[in-house]
């Protein structure tokens, strides 16, 4: 689950994470953790296909700056229920970024779910089990070129986060 889809990627390609920089980090995770046939994403039409795998986000449109407003944040997340009541058999879910971490939070509270009590903090590598069905809640940071241009996130911590997703979802 990440933010939005990106203004030059997401946006402009029709596909989440598809033709964008961060994209380029999340597939290559996505495919060496076995949950792409590919590691690459450059157009809706490529042949990419995820197995065990989906991905969402938090919002719909990019925002400025890639700031939500928490206005858009809950305009949005009618739409993000309804894709989380689609998926029905979801064991793990990976949160890009502290946005996406605590929209799931709010999103399952929304739908009566459950969530930890107290509220699991983000991290990258944080991981919370929910209460009621087992679902784990995976943190990771977000891709974006101002976490990967610093090296606050890498490829092989990355890689690590769905390595593990895949562990959990296998088990």
């Amino acid at each position: 689950m990440g933010l939005a889809p990106a203004a030059n990627g997401g946006n402009r390609t029709g596909r989440m994470f598809t033709g964008d920089r961060s994209g380029d980090w999340l597939f290559e995770a996505l495919h060496a953790a076995g949950f792409a046939n590919q590691p690459t994403s450059t157009h809706a039409g490529d042949g990419l296909r995820l197995d065990g795998a989906y991905i969402t986000a938090t919002i719909r449109c990019a925002p400025p700056a890639n700031k939500p407003t928490p206005v858009e944040i809950a305009r949005c997340q009618p739409f993000l229920l309804e894709e989380l009541a689609l998926l029905s058999r979801v064991r793990v879910v990976v949160a890009l970024g502290k946005i996406g971490w605590d929209a799931y939070l709010r999103a399952r509270r929304a739908r009566g779910l459950a969530v930890p009590r107290p509220l699991p903090r983000f991290g990258h590598g944080a991981r919370a089990a929910m209460p009621d069905d087992g679902v784990v809640l995976l943190g990771t940071f977000h891709p974006s070129q101002q976490n990967t241009f610093t090296g606050r996130l890498t490829r092989p911590m990355l890689q690590a986060v769905f390595v593990e997703a895949r562990r959990l979802a296998d088990a």
